[in-house]
This record gives C-alpha cells, sequence and structure tokens, in this order.
C-alpha cells in the first residue's frame, strides 16, 4: 500500500511548549494525529512528527510512502544534504532512519507552508494542548 504523510512540527518560544501535526492519506482514508508533546525545540517537534507519521504508516501496513514537510532543516539532512550539528536531534535521526528503512520505498519532500496547512494546524492546536 502506498501513502503520503504531511507532517509538521510547532513550538511557542524556542524551545517552549509544542505540539506535531501529521496527516496520513491512505488509499481509502485520512488519519490525523495531534498531539501536544511537552516543552521542546521546533526542530526536536519536527522530528518527532515525522517520527509519530511514521510509526503509524507502519501500523497501517504502508510499504511506500512519500513524506512532505515544511521543515527545510529536516527534509535536508534526512536526504543527507546537511550534517546533523545538535546533538539532540541525532538520536531523533537515528530513529527516522530506522523506520524508513522499514519501507519498500520512501522520499521525503520539502514543501511551503501554504501546502502543509492542516499539519501545520494540527501541530499548533496541539502546542496549546487543545482538541481539534
Amino acid at each position: 500500500m502506498k501513502a503520503q504523510l504531511y507532517c509538521d512540527g510547532a513550538s511557542r518560544g524556542n524551545p517552549g511548549d509544542a505540539g506535531i501535526g501529521c496527516v496520513i492519506l491512505l488509499e481509502n482514508k485520512k488519519i490525523e494525529i495531534s498531539e501536544y508533546i511537552g516543552k521542546t525545540t521546533n526542530n526536536v517537534a519536527e522530528y518527532t512528527a515525522l517520527i509519530r507519521g511514521l510509526e503509524q504508516a507502519l501500523k497501517q501496513n504502508v510499504k511506500e510512502i512519500d513524506i512532505f514537510s515544511d521543515s527545510e532543516l529536516l527534509v535536508r539532512q534526512i536526504n543527507g544534504l546537511y550534517k546533523i550539528r545538535n546533538k539532540n536531534l541525532i538520536p531523533l535521526y537515528n530513529k527516522v532512519m530506522e523506520l524508513l528503512n522499514k519501507f519498500k520505498k520512501y522520499r521525503i519532500l520539502h514543501i511551503y507552508r501554504e501546502k502543509n496547512e492542516l499539519a501545520d494546524k494540527l501541530a499548533k492546536n496541539a502546542s496549546w494542548k487543545l482538541e481539534i
């Protein structure tokens, strides 16, 4: 099965109250994730959103996934274009790569925030601990 994953992290302050938002589009359904993750940085929230989205996609037996994020840093680090300089991101990066290796095929692409509206809204609402 193929899927599309739109993910975003939001932090009110850096670090600050943070939330994640994911939208997984499957052939026959849409899964939305909106979760408060405590006080952390925006980059940690971005990675956490990707991890949660990948975990959920694997639970749905997804074999091929296209991932869309408005975090240029995240996308470039996963694609090997940027080094990971922040030691707090290294374990998160390793977890992402472990999860990605469970897919038959994947690609991760940078998109503009306007193309990631629902995931952005889910993440921002979660950072306020709001239910949607």
